[in-house]
């Protein structure tokens, strides 16, 4: 019988099929850079968390890495039998399953030793998995004979605020999961059983993929159990807006290729998309989009915000995963064709919200349209930042008038069949201007590798030259997306003859 982790068992709930190749076929597993990402705002939460359950720093720490399972089973039932001090990872092991848990500490009940357990989770809200996590781990430790007083899970408290200081005291919300984890016992007993049976397996569970592939978790197995799989075309997921039901009922026929959806099944947006897509044809109401931005004048400015969120704030006046603006780029299009840009980058480590905020008023002047692609996103950030710093709040506002949206432009009056029922700039902008592609760009090429490279650039110990590397590819990455909004601009407002560069300094 193997010795099955809690996420191991996890990923049995999940998947059969899932925790077979994690046992067997580790070396097939592919994981996104959004998962590792996961995993290190994990950390980063656990740490925080040790501070906060011990205070003085009387804990133990369990460094499985270094003591081996052994060790740290062995170690774990030391320190409960001799301690009344916070153990953190605290090891348990029972006949065919293992775990660690996040905080143990000690309590007395009825004037006996015990301890309380609590889960830690980089989540803002309980989600329905954490039921099954922090079930499976109660299970293991109270079989490995912890008295358990309670077991609670912690979670992030998104509207906490950081007071700075390194003061996190309110940043984790427990909820008490005691009585639950009591009454569910037998049913994790139930799933330790088959998880063992699909382990003890020689060949693989035949599970089709669904929707289990990325419920709870985006399984890094996907691309391995789709290999053999023929993919349509032009798949129902490149239809805009269609709904889960008529998928499901378009799958229960047959049809998998959005050209073969009956029309009346479909909205007339769909129904442009599917048409455009039958006929290999371009949707462009060139008139209307000209008419749509004529009432713009000139200087033209095309923004563009890059931000940050992290689940433990650095900085002060922040809360988790508040989006901290860091970087912009500014096109600034005269109505004699001169294009000028400007922009701002901190990656300072300190709070580049201030700077930010005052740079991006100065560079947008008075005068002009503002032109975005999907203003809710930058709208957002300005109005979050003239709540932060008042003394902006009439210039921010004013700014915030001025934004014009081009994403409505282009699903109104643009569409061709390679966009796959996308209106994203990363999806529009090769259909219109097929000379510009962000695949042509060195290391960051989409908001989610933007906040990575700043949490690499900010880390103290990054290189210099490593730092000026990252700093490149920002600024060329966020050039991009508003040279990007120029060209859209210039093709749907009917200046096609307009010789634009974006000469760089």
């Amino acid at each position: 019988m193997r010795q099955l982790s809690k996420s191991k068992i996890i990923a049995f709930r999940q998947c059969p099929k899932r925790l077979w190749l994690e046992i067997h076929r580790p070396d097939l597993r592919e994981d996104s850079s959004a998962t590792q990402a996961a995993f290190q705002v994990g950390y980063d939460v656990g740490d925080v968390a040790r501070k906060l359950y011990d205070p003085l720093r009387k804990g133990s720490v369990i460094d499985v890495a270094s003591e081996g399972f052994p060790g740290a089973f062995e170690h774990t039932a030391q320190l409960i039998a001799d301690t009344r001090s916070p153990i953190f990872e605290a090891g348990f092991s029972i006949r065919g399953a293992l775990a660690f848990a996040d905080v143990l500490l000690p309590v007395t009940v009825d004037g006996k030793a015990a301890w309380r357990m609590v889960e830690v989770k980089s989540s803002t809200r309980i989600k329905p998995y954490h039921h099954d996590d922090i079930a499976v781990q109660a299970f293991i430790a109270r079989s490995s004979g912890v008295n358990l007083a309670s077991v609670s899970l912690a979670h992030i408290d998104s509207s906490w605020t950081y007071p700075g200081g390194g003061v996190y005291v309110g940043l984790l919300a427990e909820e008490d999961f005691t009585d639950e984890t009591l009454a569910c016992a037998e049913e994790v007993g139930q799933w330790l059983d088959g998880a063992q049976e699909v382990a003890a397996r020689s060949a693989e569970p035949d599970v089709a993929t669904g929707p289990q592939c990325s419920d709870p978790f985006d399984c890094g197995f996907c691309n391995y159990c789709n290999r053999n799989k023929v993919w349509p075309e032009y798949p129902l997921s490149s239809l805009p807006g269609f709904r889960q039901k008529r998928k499901d009922l378009c799958m229960e026929q047959g049809i998998e290729d959005l050209r073969d959806v009956p029309d009346d099944l479909l909205t007339p947006q769909q129904q442009m998309v599917k048409e455009h897509t039958v006929t290999q044809t371009v949707y462009f109401d060139a008139e209307g989009a000209k008419a749509a931005l004529a009432p713009y004048g000139f200087p033209a400015l095309f923004l563009d915000f890059e931000t940050t969120s992290m689940a433990v704030p650095q900085w002060k006046g922040t809360r988790p995963y508040e989006k901290i603006p860091f970087q912009f780029s500014l096109h600034a299009l005269t109505e004699d064709g001169t294009l000028q840009h400007t922009a701002f980058l901190d990656l300072s480590g300190e709070d580049p919200s201030a700077s930010f905020v005052q740079a991006l008023v100065q560079a947008c002047g008075n005068t002009g349209p503002v032109f975005v692609f999907n203003a809710g996103f930058e709208k957002g950030i300005i109005t979050a930042a003239a709540h932060r710093f008042p003394e902006f709040a009439a210039a921010l506002e004013y700014l915030r008038s001025r934004i014009v949206d081009l994403l409505p432009i282009a699903r109104s009056f643009h569409y061709n069949p390679s966009q796959h029922g996308s209106w994203s700039i990363k999806a529009v902008l090769p259909a219109v201007c097929p000379d510009l592609n962000y695949g042509d760009l060195d290391g960051v090429q989409d908001g989610g590798t933007a906040m990575s490279a700043l949490r690499e650039a900010i880390h103290p110990q990054t290189p210099t030259e490593r730092k000026r590397e990252i700093e490149r590819d920002l600024l060329a990455y966020c050039r991009l997306d508003t040279f990007a909004m120029v060209r859209l601009w210039q093709v749907f407002s009917g200046r096609q003859d307009w010789q634009i560069q974006d000469i760089q300094e």
